[in-house]
């Protein structure tokens, strides 16, 4: 694919304490050098020490918004983070199956980093049977594979690999499969597509200020496949850019709480 001057789109939640959600989409989107366009499919009233409130859109207006941006603009890549009900993923599905985008980045956004409840819980089905089919990589933590597939929580990497498996037979030609939850020195993910099952770790980083780590990894594999020849080399770089942007976090003095990564530390 190798494009350069990539437009990436993200469908999501806005997050207004900057740390995730769109916003940390659209940084991470300008951070690696492609241009951002969002979709916003709920408010939410958040900082750093939790989700106050959250407001949802309807799914007549992100459909429009989706129109908007692709009767316009040539999208090279779509992220989809934060869909909040099983209303907003149908819309979703049926805008990405009309405008069929070369790239679609599935991060199953369930649960927030303070524990707040960001999917409902009847949408899991709609997510699983509508959205997953479509996407060309699917970015699930352990408790979110766990219950796309109704089983138990992976506690090793064997297990993770078979989860991951199994998320192929629902539909995605990829997943990666992240195992920060793991109870382990380092922090393995597993990417597996129909060909290949490849390991790649990273040192598991002991700090306070890891908000928005799900949404900006998934927003770097969509900023980056459209550069990138595989989804093999679009994830170890991106995993490498990440490393940095969490180790850099520390820099920054947003917040009481789990504060954000470090997006711009390559720039600041």
């Amino acid at each position: 694919m190798n494009k350069k001057n990539a437009n990436v789109l993200t469908i999501a939640g806005s997050d207004s304490g900057g740390g995730a959600g769109i916003q940390a989409d659209l940084k991470t989107f300008s951070a690696l050098g492609v241009y951002g366009a969002s979709v916003i499919t709920a408010l939410t009233a958040q900082n750093t020490q939790g989700v106050q409130g959250i407001f949802p859109v309807t799914p007549e207006f992100v459909t429009a918004q989706c129109d908007s941006v692709f009767s316009d603009v040539r999208i090279d890549s779509v992220k989809c983070g934060m869909l909040m009900n099983a209303g907003i993923i149908e819309a979703v599905a049926k805008c990405l199956a009309r405008y069929q985008p070369p790239v679609f980045v599935l991060d199953t956004v369930m649960i927030a980093k303070s524990g707040d409840a960001l999917l409902a819980a009847e949408a899991v089905r709609a997510l699983r049977e509508t959205l997953l089919p479509l996407a060309d990589i699917v970015t699930p933590n352990l408790p979110e594979a766990a219950a796309l597939l109704g089983a138990n929580v992976a506690t090793n990497e064997a297990m993770m690999r078979e989860q991951g498996r199994a998320l192929l037979v629902l539909g995605a030609k990829a997943v990666l499969m992240k195992g920060g939850h793991l109870e382990s020195a380092d922090s393995p993910d597993w990417l597996i597509t129909p060909n290949e099952e490849q390991r790649f770790v990273a040192p598991r980083i002991q700090m306070r200020h890891t908000h928005g780590t799900g949404c900006t990894l998934s927003a770097a594999l969509a900023a980056l496949r459209p550069q990138r020849l595989d989804w093999r080399t679009t994830v170890q770089d991106a995993k490498d850019w990440l490393t940095q942007a969490l180790m850099q976090a520390d820099r920054l003095r947003v917040g009481q709480g789990i504060g954000p990564l470090h997006h711009f530390h390559r720039w600041w």
